[in-house]
């Protein structure tokens, strides 16, 4: 039987470099964010989540005590230990795993952090639950990924471009969702902040190495789409289009 996580270990088969290599993922507003929470911390123990590229751990790395970069792609994870290596970051260390089923300690960690990662997972809410579990009392985890929109007509959109560049994507969440999935976890959400990610068609497409005819699907679908859709994506004659992104920040219930 093939499950989500064998598609996605497909899908990211000989793809790491072109994510340790992307502008996308490689730069944001919110690393200096991230680091200011890990500062806030005497020797920091922290979890990057589905951490693709890595670029979570190279940033906090140098303000942490230790920082576990997990993910579900062997690949990736010989990136990333490559990548530390020749940044010098000696307290990266990498572990495989999926986010439903971490082989961390109850409390193990005072942050856990995931970046652009949830939408690739099969079961949210049983990963929201283990990170709960591996978060100690007093310690802050910050989600950020691509938020959806309540209209039906943006949120199909969204999804259908999305899996047809990638067969590995499962949902891009709303607001309204995260935030039910946050609190059904036992968290208290205490900080959302939504910004843009200005996406590159070009990029998008080659770094997922996505077919031909795919690519022409995907020209097709926003060629022809409404208004709404145009304007709500700020799609441009190229294809480049923006995404919405949210940024929560929840402690457990009591801290």
């Amino acid at each position: 039987m093939i499950t989500q996580h064998d598609i996605n270990q497909k899908q990211y088969q000989n793809k790491s470099l072109d994510y340790l290599n992307s502008q996308a993922h490689s730069e944001g507003i919110e690393f200096n964010k991230f680091i200011n929470e890990v500062q806030k911390i005497e020797k920091a123990v922290v979890l990057d989540l589905g951490c693709g590229g890595g670029h979570v751990s190279y940033n906090v790395a140098p303000h942490a005590d230790l920082v576990f970069a997990y993910d579900l792609s062997h690949e990736m994870l010989d990136t990333v230990s490559k990548a530390a290596s020749q940044r010098k970051l000696k307290n990266i260390f990498v572990q495989q795993g999926i986010a439903e089923d971490m082989p961390f300690s109850d409390q193990q960690f005072d942050v856990v952090i995931s970046r652009y990662s949830a939408h690739h997972w099969q079961h949210v809410p049983t990963a929201m639950k283990e990170v709960n579990r591996v978060l100690k009392p007093d310690g802050i985890v910050i989600f950020v990924d691509i938020i959806s929109s309540s209209s039906p007509i943006l949120d199909t959109f969204l999804q259908t471009i999305e899996t047809i560049r990638d067969p590995s994507h499962v949902r891009n969440y709303s607001v309204k969702e995260w935030v039910y999935f946050i609190e059904d976890a036992g968290f208290d959400l205490v900080g959302l902040d939504k910004q843009t990610l200005s996406l590159d068609f070009d990029s998008w497409v080659k770094r997922m190495k996505t077919p031909e005819d795919q690519i022409k699907t995907l020209r097709y679908l926003q060629e022809g789409s409404s208004d709404l859709v145009k304007k709500y994506f700020k799609i441009q004659n190229d294809g480049s289009f923006e995404s919405h992104v949210g940024y929560f920040v929840f402690k457990k219930l009591g801290f």
